[in-house]
């Protein structure tokens, strides 16, 4: 079967009996036709289910209706964590109620999302783009800026003047309430497993640690489960190994209990174990693991929410904070052996 033929304004124009011009103003919401025409125009859209050439409303300088997300991050990682998951389904929650879609690329590093930023802006693939990862002094916002091109970034901190409105968690109290934990059931070998060190995010959780007095070890990674694995194996094989150890997401935990259990290491009598990020599998794990649980889908809502506020906005909107996260005791974590 042929595919249907897509209606266009000369089709409208004509089913119609008024000019091309009349038409576009019609559609468009523009003055210069009469609300018995625009009606009978409106209605003759309707029934074709018209929609706008987004390739034309480019060229017009026109709305698009296309929000942007770029992420960086292993292909082979980003499936398995629920953060992504969660974050997307609320963003797509978020434009529900608006003829708004989300265009999303997955991209290796920051150059590449940097490209990616220069060529959907030349080209008027998007409206605005959700940033996520901010990095201190972050040459993506930079571009952004120079682009012209409106951006809301999910972050840590508040935005300064000037810069990029952002929907912000507060990391280092975040960080806090997890390693505060820890040492109070006695805990003063800590190990912190992270991701890309650049990330701000991961300077603060880092900083916090360090910041507790305890003895703490910090293993960057590249958020992916083999890299978790290995830097866990290092780890409990080192000859005065941590007594916990607190990763970034909860798939890097995963790999890390499945690493103790292998090498009969007892989760939490000989190691605790816990994780910034959480999800179902991470609480239905044996033992479960003790993790931040944070409202992703609520964080993603707010973040397209505000940038579709800003871009009605002309100028930068104040950042607003996200909803703050909660510990989830759970199985995998206890006081070290020689404080029972």
């Amino acid at each position: 079967m042929a595919p249907r033929k897509r209606v266009t304004i000369p089709d409208i124009a004509r089913q119609a009996g008024v000019s091309r011009g009349a038409v576009s103003f019609a559609l468009n919401g523009r003055p210069g036709v009469s609300e018995q025409t625009r009606s009978r125009i409106m209605a003759i859209a309707d029934e074709h289910g018209w929609q706008p050439d987004r390739a034309a409303r480019a060229l017009g300088g026109a709305r698009l209706d296309v929000i942007g997300l770029v992420v960086e991050r292993p292909a082979t990682s980003l499936g398995a964590e629920a953060f992504f998951t969660d974050l997307i389904a609320g963003i797509q929650s978020g434009l529900a109620a608006t003829d708004v879609s989300m265009l999303t690329r997955v991209v290796g590093d920051s150059e590449s999302e940097i490209r990616t930023y220069r060529t959907g802006h030349g080209s008027r693939h998007v409206d605005g783009v959700i940033v996520i990862d901010p990095r201190d002094d972050d040459p993506r916002l930079a571009v952004l800026s120079e682009l012209g091109l409106p951006a809301v970034v999910i972050g840590s901190a508040p935005g300064g003047p000037g810069e990029q409105t952002t929907v912000w968690l507060d990391d280092r109290k975040a960080a806090h309430t997890l390693f505060d934990h820890l040492r109070d059931l006695g805990h003063e070998r800590i190990a912190y497993v992270t991701g890309p060190a650049e990330f701000q995010h991961t300077r603060i959780r880092a900083e916090v640690l360090t910041g507790l007095g305890a003895d703490g070890t910090v293993v960057v990674t590249d958020f992916s489960p083999s890299a978790a694995t290995a830097a866990t194996e290092r780890l409990l094989a080192a000859s005065s190994p941590p007594t916990a150890i607190v990763y970034d997401n909860e798939v890097m935990a995963i790999a890390g209990l499945r690493v103790a259990q292998k090498r009969d290491i007892r989760v939490p009598d000989d190691v605790s174990i816990a994780s910034f990020d959480d999800s179902v599998i991470a609480g239905l794990m044996h033992p479960s693991i003790t993790s931040l649980t944070r409202d992703t889908l609520a964080l993603g809502e707010l973040a397209a929410s505000h940038l579709l506020a800003q871009l009605d906005s002309d100028d930068p909107l104040p950042s607003i904070a996200a909803p703050v996260p909660v510990l989830s005791r759970r199985e995998s974590t206890a006081p070290p052996r020689d404080r029972r």
